[in-house]
């Protein structure tokens, strides 16, 4: 970790009227949610932390969770500061963990570091954590306090507060339309829609997932590779939703195994001799039972199980459609290209059966918006799934 410290710009102040401690401590828990995102596609299924170390208005020592396994971001940001860490105040994205998993507990280090006061952005939501945490360090004379920048903390947290809370991984459904909500031509054409900038964020968002989905529909119509160009910091699972056993053998996916692992999610009607030759080739089948709704749910509830943190559905539209219609959708990520494709037969992006009402489906009041080249990205999560997360701050 770096100990080039530099004083954030927002605490230059340059009047006789300093800002409130609220505002301060607002500051240093923004500069530490920044070093938790460096994070992010390297620690799952643990989630991504920052930690600043302040003392008399000064940064002496910050720190990241870098990788799983590897150092908790307090360490880090222990080991920086060195003995200027005595005194200081802590702000922690995450409540510091008390148990022992792969590392020690960052609770002991803080206290034995004789840190003064520990502020958290928010409670944490494993079972094992859930207010224990800062209830160790309050017994033990330190002062603590919870909820600095909670909302902002748990925008990054989601995908590990989905699967602590909920075991199943956090679900993004990614699509690239045109003006008039088109991903394909009428003769099935869609390359390129979305323009290069945008095709290289979402390789870096494959990077940075664990497992990206498909359907058979998509993966016969384009025979993608869904790797990341050039590789990132993990390598996704390729998922092929494939209940009827259509999958070619001799596909892009089939033949990349060794680049990328490819698991193929099948139903008890796909034939036999078509999974063992599948398994033969490298790919994992899973063979499931449930039925609509139930077969996505039990896909889920396995991806769960393997502590898959979040997924990436790259199409299609009958595969969107199955997930919206089951609200099994945690946030979506559209590329809106400035183009118009026309046509009562191109293809839109979702299909199923749809809303029966206009409010009745998808609906975020407060989208964010983000131009990337000459297209616009939006990025919204589901409206009751924000109460859902809102809540899971206040548990312990």
């Amino acid at each position: 970790m770096s100990a080039n410290f530099k004083q954030p710009a927002e605490l230059d102040w340059f009047t006789n009227t300093p800002p409130s401690q609220q505002k301060i401590d607002q500051v240093w828990m923004l500069r530490a949610l920044q070093l938790a995102k460096m994070g992010e596609g390297k620690v799952e299924p643990n989630p991504m932390v920052g930690c600043v170390l302040v003392r008399d208005g000064n940064l002496v020592g910050e720190g990241w969770h870098d990788r799983f396994g590897e150092n908790h971001a307090e360490i880090n940001a222990l080991i920086s500061a060195g003995k200027n860490a005595k005194g200081a105040t802590a702000y922690v994205t995450l409540e510091p963990c008390c148990h022992q998993g792969k590392t020690g507990p960052c609770t002991k280090s803080l206290i034995d570091a004789g840190i003064r006061k520990v502020i958290a952005a928010r409670t944490d939501p494993f079972p094992l954590v859930a207010g224990k945490g800062l209830g160790i360090l309050k017994n033990a004379g330190i002062e603590t306090l919870a909820g600095c920048c909670d909302e902002e903390s748990t925008a990054i947290l989601n995908p590990f507060i989905c699967l602590t809370t909920k075991g199943k991984p956090w679900v993004i459904a990614k699509w690239a339309m045109t003006l008039d909500g088109k991903i394909a031509s009428r003769t099935a054409k869609s390359k390129w829609i979305s323009c290069e900038d945008s095709r290289s964020l979402v390789h870096l968002w494959r990077s940075q997932m664990d497992a990206i989905l498909v359907g058979s529909g998509t993966a016969l119509a384009d025979n993608p590779l869904l790797t990341t160009r050039p590789p990132g910091n993990r390598i996704p699972t390729r998922i092929v939703l494939d209940r009827r056993g259509r999958l070619d053998h001799k596909c892009n996916l089939v033949q990349s195994i060794q680049e990328a692992p490819l698991l193929v999610a099948t139903s008890t009607d796909s034939k036999p001799s078509w999974r063992d030759a599948l398994e033969k080739s490298g790919a994992k089948v899973l063979v499931m039972k449930g039925k609509g709704g139930d077969f996505l749910k039990e896909l889920l509830d396995n991806l769960g199980k393997s502590r898959i943190t979040n997924l990436l559905i790259e199409g299609g539209g009958e595969v969107f459609g199955s997930f919206f219609d089951n609200s099994l959708v945690d946030e979506i990520r559209v590329f809106i290209c400035p183009t118009v494709m026309g046509g009562a037969n191109s293809t839109s992006p979702v299909a199923g059966l749809g809303a029966v009402q206009p409010w009745a489906f998808w609906n975020d009041p407060s989208p964010h918006i983000l131009k990337v080249g000459q297209d616009f990205l939006i990025r919204s999560i589901r409206r009751d799934l924000k109460q859902i997360v809102d809540n899971s701050k206040n548990r312990g």
